[in-house]
């Protein structure tokens, strides 16, 4: 049998915090999705002034980063790079922004943010789960 770790409330808590304080000190107003492994929310911030559509975009950012235990971005280099069967694979969003949390080497959730360029998301993203002590 297998064990794995899991994120807390408090880690989860710990990872909106960062990440919005990192959108904040660049005027960023983006939305914060945290899902667990198996691609399910656990949390959803949408900044002031956000489009609607980013809440959405940015949970299957995770989602799509946590079942394909990868960066997002490489779905959108793959799209980018000619491969764009990929547009119509299930549930997967190849758009960058989405980024695993890694445990031990196990992806035990993943941060999705949408709101700003594909690049300032996922540098929100990262700075969320810069956050945890792993």
């Amino acid at each position: 049998m297998y064990t794995k770790a899991v994120l807390s409330h408090t880690d989860v808590a710990s990872i909106l915090t960062a990440a919005r304080a990192e959108a904040d000190r660049n005027q960023w107003a983006v939305s914060i999705a945290v899902v667990d492994d198996g691609g399910h929310p656990l949390a959803l911030e949408r900044l002031d002034g956000c489009a609607p559509i980013s809440a959405y975009i940015a949970i299957e950012k995770a989602r799509s980063a946590a079942l394909g235990r990868r960066e997002s971005k490489g779905y959108e280099d793959m799209v980018n790079g000619g491969r764009t069967a990929f547009l119509s694979a299930p549930l997967l969003t190849s758009l960058e922004g989405g980024v695993p949390v890694l445990v031990d080497g196990q992806v035990v959730a993943a941060v999705g943010v949408s709101g700003v360029k594909a690049e300032q998301d996922a540098q929100v993203a990262k700075a969320g789960i810069a956050a945890l002590s792993v």
